[in-house]
């Protein structure tokens, strides 16, 4: 039934402001725009991150952070937290040591989404596998 990531979904109330904020954080501009909507390829395997308009969030943005926590691969988990909390993104769950090989953080972005990060040593089995390095 699931096959796979397909698209994580975040809303900002001030779409220009995550389109500049994401675009500085993945280092490459989103590859589809349409009004209301921006969606960014990221990662070795090109998952998506599209960005609504606010109005068009499911929740309140106000009440709490929003957003999916999906946990993103990074190769150095210290140097993507001092990088996303350089980049004004406030700390939600502090980094934890969940067993060997695998780490994990997870902030709040400038425009209420939870943004997670992981150092996960399966993530690295896996590209291996398919011939990409670890």
């Amino acid at each position: 039934m699931l096959r796979g990531f397909s698209t994580i979904s975040f809303f900002a109330e001030d779409l220009d402001a995550a389109k500049a904020w994401y675009t500085d954080l993945l280092g490459a501009g989103p590859y589809f725009e349409v009004p209301g909507y921006i969606e960014f390829r990221v990662g070795d395997y090109q998952h998506e991150i599209g960005i609504a308009q606010g109005e068009w969030a499911p929740h309140d943005m106000g009440a709490a952070p929003g957003g999916a926590i999906a946990y993103w691969q990074v190769d150095d988990l210290d140097a993507a937290i001092a990088r996303l909390t350089a980049m004004g993104a406030k700390e939600y769950e502090p980094k934890i040591v969940r067993g060997e090989g695998f780490e994990t953080a997870s902030f709040v972005d400038p425009f209420g989404n939870v943004l997670a990060v992981m150092y996960n040593r399966h993530y690295l089995d896996t590209l291996a596998s398919f011939g990409k390095g670890a």
